[in-house]
């Protein structure tokens, strides 16, 4: 049985694309999707567009974040059995045509536990936000986070926007990224961590400063917080992993520009990640702020917006 779960936060129209884009795959296993959401936007959009589709359940979230949502699930669906297989991912992205299958591939070797995705950028290359997300994905989720040391036999971090595996998790901590500690879990369990590179998910991502800067200290923060769970973490981002990878990939770095301003945008790349690390460390150190569930930020901010 395939348990494909999507986290939503009051996005019916992305939602019901990211649901479309699932039940076009040809998967071959017994499945049923899960869309779990703390806004009844979605259970009602659910109704309209996949009027009694069985293969569609709605779950209320309880509106305290994404990760305590998960946790629910993972509870439920456990006792079913350690031969089930879940796959996670958003109701803001779609997938691959190809997805499902592709990442069910990997599953059939028995010492594969988990296997992520890989992200795409839905944003145009044709100015510096859009650029920096084209080349983030390309050059350091897809070549240096995971293809790299999955051809290696390491140890790899999974993406969030999608990523699966076997079930063999009950509860995670809340204060952690889930796409990192669940292949740490499943790694320590003695599995290996798969890479379906033609498993695509697409993502839209920032196009401001301000917007970037937060998205990347989250992401960066909930990476700092394993280590309070998981002493012998192996951390794959940190500043000076970041700094020895980008060391090590220079040339394929300078050759992914195609023409002069994106050279400058690579270049402008670097001293602004550097501030992200900096401004991250004086967060945590000095103003001891930390990593917050995004889900739960972004159900306040809509909650803010219903009452006006």
């Amino acid at each position: 049985m395939i348990h494909i779960i999507i986290t939503a936060c009051g996005e019916p129209n992305t939602t019901e694309k990211a649901i479309r884009a699932f039940l076009e795959q040809d998967i071959k296993e017994d499945y049923e999707i899960i869309v779990s959401d703390p806004f009844t936007e979605t259970k009602w959009m659910i109704e309209e567009k996949f009027p009694d589709n069985p293969k569609i359940r709605f779950f209320e979230d309880p509106g305290r974040g994404k990760s305590n949502a998960l946790n629910i699930l993972f509870k439920e669906i456990y006792p079913k059995g350690k031969n089930d297989i879940l796959i996670l991912s958003d109701g803001d992205v779609y997938v691959s045509s190809n997805a499902i299958n592709d990442i069910l591939r990997q599953f059939e070797n028995p010492a594969i536990g988990c296997v992520s995705g890989r992200p795409m950028s839905l944003n145009p290359r044709n100015d510096k936000y859009g650029y920096w997300s084209h080349f983030l994905v390309d050059i350091g989720a897809h070549e240096i986070s995971r293809r790299y040391r999955y051809e290696n036999g390491k140890f790899i971090e999974t993406t969030g926007y999608l990523f699966a595996f076997r079930n063999l998790i009950q509860e995670i901590p809340v204060d952690v990224a889930e796409d990192t500690i669940i292949p740490y879990y499943i790694y320590n369990l003695g599995y290996m961590i798969g890479y379906a590179e033609n498993a695509e998910v697409y993502v839209k991502w920032p196009t401001n400063m301000k917007d970037w800067m937060k998205q990347k200290k989250r992401a960066a923060d909930a990476h700092t917080k394993l280590t309070e769970h998981v002493k012998d973490f192996p951390k794959v981002k940190s500043f000076s992993g970041e700094i020895l990878a980008g060391l090590l990939y220079l040339p394929r770095i300078f050759s992914y520009p195609k023409n002069f301003i994106e050279l400058i945008w690579t270049l402008e790349l670097f001293p602004i990640r550097f501030y992200m690390w900096v401004s991250l460390y004086f967060d945590l150190h000095f103003k001891k702020k930390g990593y917050k569930d995004g889900w739960r930020e972004d159900l306040e901010v809509k909650s803010t917006r219903i009452l006006d």
